[in-house]
């Protein structure tokens, strides 16, 4: 029997045909990272549209051994007073230990895909398409890739991501991704993107942007740093894994 076709996409994502793979390579196996700006030829202002017209985002706060996903309905119950306690609980906690606070939406399985129509899931399945993944691989070296997962994030005032590597035992994770979809932004708003140096004693950073795709070996130590309240909306982002493996 022959394989179902996927479903036409709905969004018309499409990998800019000008960009230049041999030097992402280059930079990519130099550095251990790189910066491609203008990732897309369409699709990525249907998908930013989408997702700051998203009502649904879920607060991810982590909470010693648990962590803390909180709606909006539960957002709108805690109160604001119960909400500055939980912001400053978070604070205190990175003196000394890994902590983030931001909102997510999660990226639709493969299974969830057929019955959801939206922009973001069709970037899910235009990550998973043969096309996107041969330009990730050409772009990495990283022949064994074979699938990608993620979600979508928005960084407001006061969200941040400590330090780490994103090596977990068992999830085969080659590398990361940070798909930026976050317009007008100046680095004195914070929500950088930082590569630790050895010790942690500097840091490169990058400003978010929009259409960029930051791919970055792991493990590498990385952070995001805080929003401040002078942001004027917040960072988004599609961000998950380059995977080996099966699902």
């Amino acid at each position: 029997m022959p394989d179902r076709p996927e479903p036409a996409l709905a969004t018309p994502f499409r990998i800019n045909p000008e960009l230049d793979l041999a030097a992402i390579r280059r930079a990519y196996e130099t550095e251990g990272r790189v910066r491609i700006y203008g990732l897309l030829a369409d699709g990525a202002v249907q998908l930013h549209e989408h997702l700051t017209a998203r009502r649904d985002w879920i607060y991810l706060i982590n909470n010693g051994p648990d962590v803390l996903e909180i709606d909006p309905a539960e957002r709108a119950r805690l109160g604001k007073r119960r909400w500055a306690a939980l912001e400053q609980e978070a604070h205190l906690r990175v003196r000394d230990a890994f902590q983030y606070r931001y909102q997510a939406l999660r990226v639709p399985t493969p299974e969830e895909m057929a019955a959801l129509d939206d922009p973001l899931t069709d970037f899910a399945r235009f990550m998973q398409s043969p096309e996107m993944l041969d330009f990730l691989r050409a772009a990495t070296g990283h022949e064994a890739l074979s699938f990608t997962d993620g979600q979508a994030t928005a960084y407001g005032a006061g969200d941040f991501l400590t330090g780490h590597d994103d090596d977990v035992e068992g999830k085969d994770r080659l590398a990361a991704y940070v798909f930026g979809l976050t317009p007008y932004w100046r680095l004195e708003y914070g929500g950088l993107l930082l590569f630790h140096g050895a010790h942690d004693r500097t840091a490169a950073g990058n400003v978010p942007r929009f259409n960029t795709l930051d791919l970055f070996s792991v493990p590498q130590q990385h952070s995001v740093s805080l929003v401040t309240p002078a942001a004027p909306h917040r960072r988004f982002a599609v961000t998950g894994w380059l995977r080996s493996g099966s699902r």
